[in-house]
């Protein structure tokens, strides 16, 4: 289990970084935070490196929380590792499949980037504090992440929550143009349509 003298939690911090709408590259210099800027909208989203993650009460709760279910799997006979790498497929499943069904993808993605990448860090950190071995990083990713689609410590978690960012939006664009599809298909074909599928029809049978 995590035991640390942590005091801040991610919402508090965050809050602090949200604040900063001046200078964000300043704000974020030898700060352990990081930002993506939607020049789309003029959405910033803020996110905490994997190693300032460690500094939250988020972080000793999330990874306590993991721990309890990776032991829980375990005592029924799971492999901690597998059981470790099935928890994070799951959990980035339901995470695609909530921001596919979202009504705005930028609103879910400000809400939801920061959490998710700090607990999946946690993930890690569970199963390496289980495992009697030290913490990954980007020097040393735990092997639980062999089959995960982001390279997670890359760029001190830049690169995750870049890429991740762009699937969560296609996630919502992707449910979209299906239910468009979806709702042309179901389209009543008009009269004259009918008829000129008719004649060709017709046609083809000379």
């Amino acid at each position: 289990m995590a035991e640390t003298q942590n005091t801040l939690s991610l919402a508090d911090l965050l809050a602090d970084y949200d604040m900063a709408k001046h200078d964000h590259a300043a704000a974020e210099r030898n700060s352990g935070m990081l930002h993506i800027h939607n020049h789309a909208n003029g959405d910033i989203v803020w996110f905490p490196t994997w190693q300032k993650n460690r500094e939250t009460t988020d972080w000793e709760t999330a990874v306590n929380e993991f721990t309890a279910e990776l032991e829980a799997a375990a005592e029924g006979g799971a492999d901690v590792s597998d059981a470790a790498s099935g928890l994070l497929a799951s959990r980035l499943q339901t995470l695609l499949e909530q921001a596919a069904d979202t009504a705005d993808a930028n609103v879910f993605i400000r809400e939801n980037l920061a959490r998710y990448l700090s607990e999946t860090w946690a993930v890690g950190d569970a199963y390496a504090l289980m495992s009697g071995k030290d913490l990954p990083g980007a020097a040393s990713p735990a092997g639980i992440f062999a089959s995960f689609p982001y390279e997670v410590y890359e760029r001190d978690g830049g690169s995750f929550a870049s890429a991740l960012w762009n699937d969560l939006v296609d996630a919502r664009k992707n449910r979209i143009a299906a239910e468009e599809a979806e709702r042309k298909a179901l389209k009543p074909v008009s009269k004259k349509a009918r008829k000129a599928a008719e004649r060709k029809a017709a046609a083809r049978k000379r």
